[in-house]
């Protein structure tokens, strides 16, 4: 096994670059950066695994789960709505591992940005960007795994696509799971892509890049109100129970209308744009040059017209 593997960030809050402290670092690293890991990995990544282990989170017993993940990853839950178990303390509030999982920000914790040339961040994660998708792109995977035919799969709108911008949202156990709609718009198709559930850690991507193409997806074409066309695409990864779309696609959407959630799991969200329509935010842009993601919150600016 090589030398331990380190995700370094930028934090666009405080403008520092940060070390990531990654859940299952060493799983991680097993299951990927090892001969054994990379024998069993194809076991690992298949869904009756994956989604066994969903199902153990969303019963009682995993609540032992949650006290120690707090202290551990120190999240603070004064930003999040309490569980569904009333007269409790919050850390006890939740029913199961991933009614927590999936907790809510109380109101007014992220705000969206009003203004419509700019694009608002469709979930609170770690984001690559690129203005234009080439095969010669590197970072994190190469551009032809990136291509929106390979992502989206051939129909009616995904040539559309070619050429133009491209976010990468990667979100970890730590983060709010749930991820919301950047503009107003409608839904112009939707549809599911089967897949496996390998790992979208850094680390996996490294040895397997190919995951962004080979894992199971969830597609969403939109119509938005100031950019264009833009393709949603939701990531399974390793050990995410389910990907849920809460929101009624048959109708309009409205900038900050939560779109869906993942169950247990870290995984990503892929924004797909218009060439010539919008790109990226520059820190995003200068950070992914230097092969570093951005950590953004929920609703700040992820892209500009």
């Amino acid at each position: 096994m090589s030398q331990p593997f380190e995700i370094t960030i930028n934090n666009r809050y405080s403008q520092n670059l940060e070390k990531e402290k990654v859940y299952g670092e060493k799983a991680v690293e097993l299951a990927y950066d090892s001969m054994l890991g990379r024998t069993i990995a194809p076991i690992i990544a298949s869904k009756p695994v994956s989604k066994l282990y969903g199902a153990m989170m969303d019963t009682e017993f995993s609540v032992h789960k949650i006290p120690g993940f707090v202290k551990d990853y120190d999240i603070n839950l004064d930003d999040y709505k309490a569980g569904s178990i009333q007269n409790k303390e919050q850390e006890k509030s939740y029913k199961t591992f991933n009614e927590f999982f999936i907790r809510e920000f109380k109101e007014g914790k992220r705000e969206f940005v009003a203004d419509t040339n700019k694009l608002a961040a469709c979930a609170e994660a770690r984001y690559y960007g690129h203005e234009a998708i080439t095969d010669d792109l590197h970072i994190p995977v190469k551009g032809n795994m990136l291509h929106p035919l390979a992502l989206l799969g051939k129909n009616e709108y995904s040539e559309a696509f070619i050429g133009g911008p491209v976010l990468i949202a990667r979100l970890c156990p730590v983060d709010y799971h749930r991820y919301h709609y950047s503009d107003d718009g409608e839904t112009l198709v939707n549809y599911n892509i089967p897949g496996e559930l390998h790992s979208v850690n850094p680390l996996a991507l490294k040895y397997r890049n190919d995951i962004f193409i080979s894992n199971e997806r969830r597609v969403s074409i939109v119509e938005s109100a100031n950019f264009g066309k833009l393709a949603y695409i939701e990531v399974g990864a390793t050990m995410v129970g389910k990907i849920v779309q809460s929101a009624d696609e048959s109708k309009p959407h409205q900038r900050g209308d939560e779109k869906g959630y993942f169950l247990f799991g870290g995984s990503t969200v892929i924004v797909c744009g218009e060439a010539g329509k919008w790109r990226p935010s520059s820190d995003i842009l200068e950070s992914t040059k230097l092969g570093v993601e951005t950590y953004i919150h929920l609703g700040d600016e992820m892209g500009v017209r």
